[in-house]
């Protein structure tokens, strides 16, 4: 937090380090930048103070929320279209009694991180020499001779039977039923 004139958190180094009124960090890892907040009263919302503060903080690659008062929310608005400044939310606030409160006035279309098409596959087209050739079909592998109209019963019985004659049986039964 930098209330006022400190300098707390800086986000950035060196010369262009900038002090948001409040910095939002991610408390896992390497506690990334997730967002910014900048507090306003109604003299600072002005044209000097949008270029010179709300500008770089808008160029952040994180969220930049804006607190002016209930008054100014049309001159914010006006100034951040003016020059340019992409604010995700703008909150106003005001008194009531010894409470503040506060309401989302303003608030950014959400954007879906697109994520990169995937390559259409296309089967059976081969590009040789700069153009395209269609694949011939594989050839299917044949199959087995199908006994049709005979239920498979039938054909159980019929290979028991064999496998339960002789070597001599079967030579006979073959030259009986030629001739």
């Amino acid at each position: 937090m930098n209330p006022g004139a400190e300098q707390n958190v800086p986000v950035g180094s060196g010369e262009r380090a900038i002090y948001p009124d409040l910095v939002l960090a991610s408390p896992e890892g390497r506690h990334r930048l997730e967002g910014v907040v900048e507090v306003e009263t109604g003299e600072s919302v002005n044209s000097l103070e949008a270029l010179a503060e709300w500008a770089p903080l808008a160029r952040l690659h994180a969220a930049f929320h804006l607190y002016v008062p209930a008054g100014a929310v049309d001159a914010a608005r006006r100034l951040c279209d003016d020059h340019g400044i992409v604010v995700n939310e703008i909150w106003s606030y005001h008194p009531i009694g010894d409470q503040m409160r506060f309401t989302v006035v303003h608030r950014a279309p959400v954007v879906k991180k697109k994520r990169p098409a995937e390559p259409v596959k296309r089967e059976g087209v081969r590009r040789s020499a700069g153009r395209q050739e269609k694949r011939k079909p594989k050839p299917k592998p044949k199959s087995k001779p199908k006994t049709r109209g005979v239920p498979r019963q039938a054909r159980a019985a019929k290979k028991r039977a064999r496998s339960t004659r002789g070597g001599a049986d079967r030579r006979s039964t073959r030259t009986r039923s030629r001739g």
